[in-house]
């Protein structure tokens, strides 16, 4: 049995509804229900949290995948105030003598990045993105924010140009097809 927590990370605001974010998790849930494997809880931040109960989530989960919007080049301002107040001290991380950044707890853990960006993924690497040749490079401080609490990486997954040229169709597929190769192989 795997246990999956899927965190909705989506912020609204008066251009952003979160309606792809939204689909993108039904489908990660639809996907995980195929196979009786797999076990998934879905926090939604947007509702507000407890927590102690988001605490005892990531604690029960073999995975954490975070679904959530690019906004100015960072996670949503929502997502950052949980992670600030559910990653406490002394239960995600903090184990003395050991050099800074090795002391997570969760190392028996894995997480997964899914990431919505209007930026072209043909941009990376070139332009304004010079230097920075691809999403999860951008992504470098959320990156590090799962590597401080001990937790390890699977392949992430982004789907680029939302809102100039949106393609739900080929997200969902993509999505599919990920999650597929990395929990399904």
């Amino acid at each position: 049995m795997t246990n999956i927590v899927i965190i909705n990370g989506h912020q609204k605001t008066p251009t952003a509804h979160g309606k792809l974010t939204r689909t993108l998790v039904q489908t990660m849930k639809e996907v995980f229900a195929r196979n009786k494997d797999f076990h998934v809880k879905v926090s939604t931040l947007q509702k507000g949290w407890d927590i102690k109960k988001e605490q005892a989530k990531f604690m029960w989960a073999d995975t954490i995948i975070y679904q959530y919007p690019i906004y100015w080049f960072h996670a949503p301002a929502l997502l950052q105030k949980y992670l600030q107040e559910v990653l406490e001290y002394g239960i995600f991380y903090g184990t003395p003598n050991r050099p800074y950044g090795e002391g997570g707890k969760l190392t028996d853990k894995t997480y997964m990045l899914s990431t919505t960006w209007n930026s072209p993924l043909d941009a990376f690497g070139q332009g304004f993105w010079a230097g920075t040749p691809s999403p999860d490079d951008a992504l470098i401080a959320m990156h590090k924010v799962q590597q401080f609490i001990g937790l390890k990486p699977l392949p992430s997954f982004s789907c680029h140009n939302v809102i100039k040229n949106p393609e739900i169709h080929e997200y969902i597929n993509g999505l599919k097809h990920h999650l597929e190769l990395i929990f399904l192989k």
